[in-house]
């Protein structure tokens, strides 16, 4: 009997000493990109990667560039009583209202992404749009690449959304002073569509187009497609943009984009979710996460693997 009561009374000791397991948390990641978008898989990779690690539900949703939808998602997750919501911001100032209604709730909001100044979010992990933008023109001027007078040709796959809108304006400040001209000419999220609008825009401007700034990946990753069916060279035309996909990697391995941006999406949908299960715990997310990484074909090969997975 003693020593019986010596087992139990050892046994509660060291239930008292095991912390309680936490409870399993509720997320919701809300992207405005489409599920035929590649990039847009990595990034959804990172989310179920991060649900699966912690243990935690992550409710994922796409809205292929529909506004009301995605608003419409953020209001769903808060009357589900979300422990936090991971959301991108489509359209500069599109998410100011929902944002309010989910921190009036107790909601913390990480922004990921497409980083929106305007909107209350509680932290943003991604690219510094701007900067990016910057980065591919400055690359093209410092490279010897476009000059004064020259017309650099930008498509993107959604039209006025704050990804392009932001990219353009880094852009326009390294082009602008030195009078070198651009467009911006919009596509669609089917890759397909994109294909045919790039060859048909590339058929009937070849002369003027001295350079390509791809501001998608689904734009970028496009590229060899349509030079393919143009009859343009590897190289012929110089091209920068996004590189997080698979399509991008090859293409600046085989020479048809000269340097492309690694947005690092499985780890910034991890991280992103890690920052919001912390605001859920009550410690502030007081700082942002940048991302990024522009490399050319001797770096191309380490950002192949990695969306291959090896």
């Amino acid at each position: 009997m003693l020593k019986h009561l010596k087992l139990l009374v050892a046994g509660a000791a060291m239930a008292l000493a095991l912390p309680a397991m936490a409870e399993a948390k509720t997320f919701y990641w809300i992207s405005h990109g489409g599920p035929a978008d590649p990039v847009w898989t990595y990034f959804l990779q990172g989310a179920n990667q991060w649900a699966e690690d912690t243990g935690n539900t992550v409710n994922t949703s796409f809205h292929s560039g529909d506004v009301p939808s995605q608003q419409e998602a953020v209001r769903s997750a808060i009357a589900a009583g979300a422990d936090a919501i991971v959301t991108t911001s489509p359209d500069p100032g599109s998410m100011v209202e929902v944002v309010n209604e989910a921190q009036a709730a107790g909601i913390p909001v990480i922004n990921i992404n497409t980083p929106d100044p305007t909107v209350a979010f509680d932290a943003y992990v991604g690219m510094d749009l701007v900067v990016t933008g910057r980065q591919w023109a400055q690359y093209l001027v410092d490279k010897g690449l476009v000059k004064s007078g020259d017309f650099v040709w930008m498509p993107v796959e959604v039209p006025g959304a704050t990804y392009g809108v932001q990219e353009e304006e880094g852009i326009r400040s390294v082009f602008e002073p030195l009078g070198i001209t651009w467009e911006v000419t919009d596509n669609t999220l089917d890759q397909a569509e994109v294909i045919t609008r790039m060859s048909d825009y590339l058929t009937a401007n070849r002369e003027k187009v001295k350079a390509i700034i791809g501001l998608g990946d689904l734009v970028t990753g496009s590229i060899k497609r349509v030079f393919d069916q143009v009859g343009v060279k590897p190289g012929e035309i110089p091209v920068v943009g996004w590189g997080n996909s698979l399509d991008t990697t090859q293409e600046v391995l085989e020479g048809y984009v000269n340097a492309a941006m690694w947005q690092d999406p499985h780890a910034t949908s991890y991280v992103g979710l890690s920052l919001a299960n912390m605001a859920s715990s009550g410690i502030p997310a007081g700082f942002d996460v940048l991302v990024g990484n522009l490399y050319e074909k001797d770096g191309a090969q380490l950002v192949d693997d990695i969306l291959s997975g090896n």
